[in-house]
């Protein structure tokens, strides 16, 4: 009875994560029924679990398939990456001697190199999910309406940092974001009387690219909590689909 118990609690935690609230009434009745019946063609705990993890795994996938294509930070004002704004005295000075094209054409390199580097994540989620617990996933039961975000937040942020750091600065290379960068501030630290700036800037593009990256998954953790998911896999029509 204790296994059968918990096997329901955490089915209800997955249709919570997935389906729409308004059937929560119908996955409390079936619960009830399996507990009490002993129903023994009940979920697993193991197809539970499954369930879950290719669920999560799914939205992470579209979240970074999402923001590596092309304009995927440039063309979303919610993620794309400004001129740092530590030095936006900067790109304002810049603008006001004539090198706005300049400044635009290095705004999107940069943010044409955060789409390039997003295409390693997806990995670095998939090892975050498979590490998942039952505990974790009670966790986010408890917790907030992004906490999945959360926990892969937790969980992913260092080694996407370290994954990210490289790629970043390859993809500015790449797309000359680098050069531009550079142009514009040895320009500016020529103006007579400024205060000379350097800022770090495979550091900036590694921040914003990762922040984007979770501000997109926050969006689909609440689209997966409040509308139906098409249920493409064996294991998903049978752990989220209508009994």
């Amino acid at each position: 009875m204790y296994t059968m118990r918990r096997v329901i609690t955490v089915s209800l935690f997955l249709f919570l994560s997935i389906s729409a609230y308004p059937q929560l009434d119908k996955m409390l009745d079936q619960a009830k029924k399996a507990v009490t019946t002993g129903d023994t063609k009940a979920l697993t705990q193991d197809e539970v679990v499954r369930g879950l993890k290719e669920a999560l795994t799914n939205g992470t996938n579209k979240s970074a398939d999402l923001v590596s294509k092309v304009d995927g930070y440039f063309k979303n004002p919610e993620i794309k990456i400004p001129f740092p704004p530590d030095v936006k005295h900067v790109e304002d000075k810049l603008r006001q001697m004539g090198m706005g094209a300049q400044v635009d054409k290095f705004v999107l390199a940069l943010n044409r190199g955060a789409e390039d580097a997003a295409k390693q994540s997806a990995p670095i989620f998939v090892n975050a999910v498979k590490q998942m617990t039952i505990q974790d996933g009670f966790t986010i039961l408890k917790g907030a309406p992004d906490a999945a975000t959360q926990y892969l937040q937790k969980n992913t942020t260092a080694e996407l940092k370290t994954k990210f750091k490289p790629v970043i600065q390859t993809s500015l290379d790449k797309v000359s974001a680098t050069k531009y960068y550079g142009e514009l501030v040895t320009t500016y630290n020529k103006i007579p009387f400024v205060t000379k700036v350097n800022p770090d800037l495979n550091e900036y593009a590694t921040d914003k690219a990762i922040q984007g990256l979770f501000v997109m998954i926050a969006k689909e953790e609440k689209n997966i909590r409040a509308n139906p998911v098409a249920r493409t896999t064996d294991i998903l029509k049978k752990v989220f689909g209508a009994q």
